[in-house]
């Protein structure tokens, strides 16, 4: 089996949303959390992997991470 892009989850203090997922989009992190349980015997509801996604997602956009560290030195 492939190397799924998330690995184990981060225990950490989470903020509560809330948000509307087009039913698609549920089935696959469905899906994805029936792997990642596979895949590191640890198991993760669907609803856990939308963070961690997101942070991989920003942490490999080029130009989010080009605005955010100009916007930072803006503020120094």
């Amino acid at each position: 089996m492939s190397k799924l892009k998330l690995g184990p989850l981060e225990d950490d203090k989470p903020v509560k949303l809330s948000l509307e997922l087009p039913a698609a989009v549920h089935r696959d992190l469905v899906a994805y959390a029936e792997l990642l349980a596979r895949q590191s015997g640890q198991g993760a509801e669907p609803v856990k992997l939308i963070g961690p996604m997101l942070v991989r997602f920003m942490a490999t956009d080029r130009e989010f991470l080009k605005a955010k560290r100009m916007t930072n030195r803006h503020k120094q």
